[in-house]
């Protein structure tokens, strides 16, 4: 070969060289591309099917089948007697699916507007909601009565809706109203607790929500001729069941709210009753009060005071300030100055530590100094008591008598009982939002130079307890002196088949006095209430054995800035009976105003009070009256039916029950009679019998009875056709007054009507 022809041959070689090179990149390349894209498509599988296969497992099951929700039936809450306190009943949720609606071409408008007037829901709301068209279900209404469901249903069949549909729901209810509120709670639109045990078991009481689920085709709706459909049992709540007795409570907020308004009081009260030798709560009131069928709503006067401003944002403010300390349990999330009950824990621990004794007397002049104070400690008797024994400064509840047994015990000592007796702890009870006390740091308390902090906490002033830490204090010292802890819920039980998951029974915290210390203080506060001295004499229920002690306490932060009329919160806090104590009731009255014409002090405004709670509730425990002769001459009598019986018969029973007569007409036959038979009247009342004559049908007009005595009330009511029913101090003293009326004067009432007083010992009133 030339060398032409060999540099040919060499020449393509190397022209060559480049498209083999290209070819071989471009297969690298390829390659590359391939195994990238291959990777890329690995990880997408991986990443569908492992990473992300739970959610697009859900998905397909969303896109496959339908959902319905099966409410679970909240818990019912009973009293310990099986009344029912709250319960579920059934109602329904009416929904739309804006997707149907599309899907299905239906009126809009039609179905707004008639959805609208049934369920009184704006109809441009429910316009808006149309719009979105992808969604399935849009809320319309929840919890409709079944009478408006069934409005709804004939809508829908008589226009062939399919896009409108009804599920299962529940709404708690209240069968009782404003009874045991604070005590209850209420629950929200999602029926979850939001206050008091309705919160406090939400856990126990919500139950868990069923479901039903169908298969569902690619328009959206069921499919038919199948027969998949997976059900869930819905978990009904569990039943609670408390110590609370409804007819305890119903006495306790009757009397209560009575005390409100009869002493015109401006900031409410608290009311607690409980079984001292088990810590179970009997009853337990807050006032003012809400219906917890209507959470929202506002008391009358509020509203009024409410209207008035314009601005909204100040509006909405006082409107939720409103609302929330209409919703706050007063009994266990208020603190306030005890005042002289207090004076029980102070008398206990120094029994306890036998620094006096019922034979000690003490000396009141009226006032007394003290170490590291510039002023004497005075008594509310400013005169003074004189020489007393231990159980005379009870009666009188003298301060400086008190004084003297605190500095006895010492600061050192009485910070101990103090913390012994529970006042350092919350109590425990079973309700959210119970509040802690406020004391003096112990340092400061037990300064040997300065002893005023210690003098005036002997007699329940400068520090802040709750009414249930007081309650349950006072309660150890006459049960034997077992500090109990309160609890309010008896047992929780699964209603399918009755079981009890919880049992709540009586705890002791601990053993703080002596069963013999406990007896002597039992001795001492039934002296109080029973005997002549007693402050809390107006407490006095004839046929019962009755202990308790009285309460007035200045506000300390207004005394303090020494402004306006001074503020008192007044209380009493009763035992009975005093040889087996049954129940222990602390009633406190905040702010009564002195409009209301009695003298503002425990023992006139808050003993009687406890002293008609008793009257009541003692009985309907099975508490047997022992009545003395005395007692039995002033007992209330129940008038005999004498109607239909002749004129000489009628007289004949009526004076056999210690009642008189007076005789209308010629007639020889009662026809008529006032009061009507069964009607409990004083004793020595005159009836009214009608032989012939007519009834008289108008009304009369109420007088003020204020400050009467009991036979110069009954003398004035019936020369109008009016009777009266007494209750408070009668026995003791022949002075006894009345200071308060069950019927307004003023007020026009039927003839016959019978007035209710409570009479009070005029000396202690403020009469004389």
């Amino acid at each position: 070969m030339s060398s032409v022809g060999s540099g040919r041959a060499r020449t393509g070689k190397a022209a060559l060289r480049p498209n083999t090179m290209i070819l071989r990149r471009t297969l690298i390349l390829m390659t590359m591309c391939g195994v990238v894209a291959f990777a890329v498509l690995i990880w997408k599988l991986y990443d569908i099917q492992i990473v992300k296969h739970d959610y697009y497992e859900q998905l397909a099951v969303e896109q496959q089948t339908r959902q319905s929700v099966v409410t679970a039936s909240r818990g019912t809450i009973y009293d310990r007697n099986g009344n029912v306190l709250a319960m579920s009943a059934s109602v329904e949720t009416v929904f739309i699916s804006p997707y149907e609606m599309n899907l299905y071409k239906e009126d809009k408008e039609l179905i707004a507007s008639k959805l609208s007037e049934i369920l009184g829901v704006d109809k441009q709301g429910i316009l808006t909601k149309m719009e979105d068209t992808k969604s399935w279900y849009k809320t319309i209404k929840t919890k409709i009565e079944s009478d408006v469901a069934a409005q709804v249903r004939q809508f829908i069949k008589e226009n062939k809706i399919k896009s409108v549909h009804l599920e299962p729901d529940s709404k708690r209810y209240y069968p009782y109203g404003t009874l045991a509120s604070h005590v209850l709670g209420f629950v929200g639109t999602e029926n979850k607790g939001l206050e008091g045990l309705e919160l406090k078991y939400n856990s126990y009481l919500e139950g868990v929500n069923g479901r039903i689920i169908r298969l569902k085709n690619a328009k959206g709706t069921d499919m038919l001729f199948t027969d998949f459909e997976d059900y869930y049992d819905a978990q009904d709540g569990k039943d609670v069941t408390l110590t609370i007795d409804s007819t305890i409570q119903f006495y306790v907020e009757k009397y209560l709210a009575q005390a409100i308004k009869d002493y015109d009081v401006q900031n409410g009260g608290a009311c607690i009753a409980v079984r001292p030798t088990t810590g179970e709560i009997l009853a337990l009131a807050s006032y003012g009060n809400f219906d917890p069928n209507n959470y929202l709503a506002i008391s009358v006067e509020k509203q009024e005071e409410l209207s008035a401003i314009t601005d909204e944002e100040e509006y909405s403010e006082k409107l939720r300030a409103a609302r929330l300390e209409q919703w706050r349990n007063k009994a266990i999330a208020d603190t306030y100055e005890p005042g002289s009950v207090f004076k029980i824990i102070t008398l206990a621990m120094a029994l306890e530590e036998n620094v006096v004794s019922p034979s000690d007397t003490f000396y009141c002049g009226g006032s007394v100094p003290v170490l590291g104070r510039t002023t004497p400690v005075k008594c509310w008797r400013t005169q003074g008591h004189g020489s007393q024994t231990l159980k005379q400064a009870m009666q009188h509840s003298c301060n400086v008598a008190l004084v003297n047994i605190g500095l006895r015990v010492g600061a050192e000592k009485f910070y101990e009982y103090v913390e012994a007796f529970g006042f350092f702890d919350k109590t425990g009870i079973d309700l959210p939002g119970e509040s802690g006390s406020i004391w003096w740091p112990k340092k400061t308390f037990e300064d040997k130079k300065n002893l005023s902090q210690l003098a005036a906490a002997s007699f329940g002033q400068t520090f802040n307890i709750t009414p249930i830490q007081l309650v349950m204090a006072v309660s150890a010292t006459v049960n034997g002196g077992k500090l109990m802890k309160p609890y309010i819920v008896k047992e929780i039980t699964n209603p399918a088949d009755g079981t009890a998951e919880v049992v709540n029974q009586p705890t002791v915290v601990r053993q703080v006095i002596s069963e013999n210390t406990s007896r002597q203080i039992r001795e001492i506060l039934e002296s109080i209430v029973c005997e002549d001295e007693g402050t809390g004499k107006n407490a006095y229920v004839p046929g019962y054995r009755v202990g308790g002690k009285t309460g007035t306490s200045e506000k300390v932060a207004q005394d303090l800035r020494n402004e306006g009329e001074k503020e008192y919160i007044v209380s009493f806090l009763g035992i009975a009976p005093m040889d087996d104590p049954q129940i222990a009731v602390l009633l406190i009255l905040d702010n009564p105003s002195r409009k209301s014409g009695i003298y503002i002090s425990g023992g006139n405004m808050a003993a009687p009070v406890v002293g008609n709670i008793l009257s009541e509730v003692l009985p309907y425990l099975g508490v047997e009256p022992v009545y003395t002769e005395e007692e039995k001459a002033v007992l209330d009598v129940s008038v005999p039916k004498v109607t239909g019986r002749t004129v000489d018969e009628a007289k004949a029973l009526l004076q056999s029950q210690g009642l008189k007569f007076k005789v209308v007409g010629d007639g020889d036959t009662v026809t008529d009679q006032l009061p009507g038979a069964n009607a409990v009247v004083s004793p020595g009342s005159t009836v009214i019998l009608y032989a012939g004559a007519e009834k008289p049908t108008g009304t009369v007009t109420v007088p003020n009875l204020y400050g009467k005595r009991l036979s110069e009330v009954r003398t004035q009511l019936e020369k109008l056709g009016l009777f009266v029913r007494s209750s408070g101090a009668l026995v003791r003293t022949d002075k006894a007054v009345v200071s308060t009326q069950s019927i307004p004067s003023g007020e026009e009432v039927a003839a016959g009507t019978i007035i209710s007083v409570t009479l009070v010992d005029p000396t202690i009133l403020g009469f004389y």
